[in-house]
């Protein structure tokens, strides 16, 4: 090796051996600790009076109830910031437009605002002494409602796909949409057979993290459901009246129900970047041609 390639030679950090074993034992301490033993311990209190207490729980009317309005709500608010989320994405990466920065912060604000301050926001708009509550309440209830919940869910949960999008679209580009739109394809052409195959894993992670925000959001949905059982209770709103009534083995064994949902969202969330990074790999990579022997006359 020359002197320029020494010198040019990327320099590798070699810490002792007792370092490398303190660092990586740190971790799985902290693992263990912070993850590891919350997950053990809800699925052992959950089963503390046997699996027979555990589907008795989870049979019960109030708890069926709290179930079918969180998948509701979740089937409302996603698909609804999933279109957001393309729609905002396809505006900021593909055009340039006055107020763009603006959009951007915008997309950021549930980020900085409490989920208990975003709930009563919409409480003060649309409760009875609101500024429409007075409408709203001889046409639609919105506050201590489905609605309510549905909106508060919504706010919440519309920055994970559009910030999921941005950073990929924005690297793709502009150059495969203006090739296909000189070809002759129309804008829903473009956006369909160029922009959602190019983005489809992205939006995938993108859905995946909102539905889980979604299914476990509690401050926001707290202030605007009114806590009314059988009707505006979701999965995080019944796990707090169970406990609150000294019902902690229920409480858990409702809160098993979101534990499993992260465990599925990690394992899914997982694969989406194994998938993603694998075709990232190789989709440049050029296919090798045979070649051909060449006859010398």
């Amino acid at each position: 090796m020359t002197a320029a390639e020494k010198i040019n030679a990327p320099h590798r950090m070699s810490e002792p051996p007792f370092v490398r074993r303190l660092l990586i034992g740190i971790s799985l301490a902290f693992m263990a600790l912070f993850l590891v033993v919350p997950l053990a311990s809800v699925f052992a209190e959950a089963l503390k009076q046997g699996f027979g207490f555990y589907f008795q729980t989870l049979r019960d009317p109030m708890t069926v109830s709290a179930i079918k309005l969180t998948l509701i709500v979740a089937g409302i608010s996603v698909p609804l910031n999933c279109i957001f989320g393309v729609a905002a994405a396809w505006a900021i990466a593909k055009f340039d437009f006055r107020g763009k920065n603006i959009l951007l912060t915008l997309i950021d604000l549930p980020f900085s605002i409490s989920p208990v301050i975003s709930g009563m926001i919409y409480v003060l708009i649309f409760g009875a002494q609101g500024w429409f509550g007075s409408w709203f309440s001889d046409n639609m209830k919105i506050i201590f409602a489905v609605p309510g919940i549905v909106l508060a869910t919504i706010f919440v949960t519309f920055p994970f796909v559009a910030r999921e999008l941005i950073p990929l679209m924005q690297a793709q580009g502009r150059t495969e949409e203006e090739a296909a739109r000189v070809l002759g394809a129309s804008g829903w052409q473009t956006f369909w057979r160029v922009t959602i195959p190019n983005i489809k894993w992205g939006l995938i992670y993108g859905v995946i993290l909102c539905n889980a925000r979604a299914m476990g959001e509690f401050g926001a949905v707290s202030v605007v459901s009114g806590h009314i059982q059988g009707q505006t209770n979701t999965i995080p709103l019944h796990v707090q009246i169970l406990y609150e009534s000294n019902n902690s083995t229920g409480a858990f064994a409702v809160a098993s129900l979101l534990t499993f949902l992260a465990l599925v969202t990690l394992a899914l969330k997982t694969w989406v970047e194994y998938r993603n990074n694998e075709l990232r790999g190789t989709a440049f990579t050029p296919v090798p041609v045979a070649k051909k022997p060449v006859n010398n006359l």
